[in-house]
């Protein structure tokens, strides 16, 4: 079960308030719950790593890589490679699309710029948009903050479907080809020797793969098509969306539009910790960083024991 954005948000304005240490605005909030969010996130691997190296092999040993395993297999995906000719290289996927936000516009006959409301900046700059104008791909479009640009204003009535997928790619996991054989991952120092060996060149039967910047390079090079991966992927940005009621000076939450901390409800406490330590840094109050630091420090030790 997720953690809830906005019990996590209000109870770091309650403590805020409370120990009368400034305030944290939606938009700060945003960027210091992703952030926090993330750095949850990978820790996870570090743990896995740390569990796998331990001597010891028993029941609870085998619980604790469980329960990490548990904590990542949400962002478990799979998805299909795009194959770069010039390159010889295939793409890894850039979006799971499982966290998508999207817009639906429309058109007047006359304009060219739309505001986006219901997509945040920050996901418009770091996500790929896609623009649908009457069940018709249209790429002639740019992105200027929460703002859509067309060159030419799509006619009267006409339905414009803005949809952004987040760019989720986080770590590569097996490369399959035609959805059966798998391939096996080499250093670039073995590829020419294994492809001058006729006993360890590689075959369609048993494919070998590099793996750079995100790029895989298969061999056989005949290989140029069918290839599809498992990944996992990050965790999408934290929004905690609102609106300002008429005549009022306070930002109200709208569940609509806002994205919940994907990480387990178990990181609920640590999650505020941190944000609190955070926000001590955006406030400048060295008294939350020194208590929130403490706090976060207590509770990984525990997490450790």
């Amino acid at each position: 079960m997720a953690v809830n954005v906005d019990i996590v948000y209000k109870t770091v304005l309650l403590i805020l308030n409370k120990e009368q240490r400034g305030n944290l605005s939606p938009d700060e909030f945003n960027k210091v719950a992703t952030q926090v969010q993330l750095e949850i996130f990978e820790s996870y691997f570090d743990t896995l790593n740390q569990q796998l190296r331990r001597p010891d092999n028993d029941t609870e040993y085998g619980d604790r890589i469980k329960n990490v395993d548990q904590s990542i297999a949400i962002f478990k995906s799979y998805g299909n490679c795009t194959y770069v000719t010039n390159g010889g290289y295939f793409n890894t996927p850039i979006s799971s699309g499982l966290s998508n936000a999207t817009a639906e516009l429309t058109g007047n006959g006359t304009a060219t710029s739309f505001a986006i409301n219901s997509i945040t900046s920050s996901q418009l700059a770091s996500g790929t948009t896609t623009v649908v104008i009457n069940g018709i791909p249209n790429l002639s479009f740019i992105i200027n903050g929460t703002n859509i640009i067309f060159t030419s204003p799509p006619v009267l009535d006409a339905v414009i479907l803005v949809t952004t997928a987040p760019n989720d790619f986080y770590k590569l996991g097996t490369v399959i080809y035609k959805d059966n054989t798998e391939a096996q991952l080499s250093a670039r120092n073995e590829i020419l020797y294994i492809n001058k060996t006729p006993l360890l060149a590689p075959t369609l039967t048993y494919p070998i793969y590099l793996y750079e910047n995100q790029k895989i390079y298969l061999y056989p090079k005949t290989i140029t098509s069918d290839i599809a991966v498992s990944y996992l992927r990050k965790p999408a940005d934290v929004i905690w969306n609102f609106t300002i009621p008429a005549g009022a000076n306070y930002y109200q939450y709208d569940s609509a539009g806002s994205q919940n901390f994907e990480i387990a409800k178990t990181e609920q406490a640590n999650i505020i910790l941190k944000i609190l330590l955070y926000s001590g840094i955006v406030i400048r109050d060295p008294a939350i960083i020194q208590v929130a630091a403490k706090q976060v420090q207590q509770e990984t030790q525990r997490s450790t024991l």
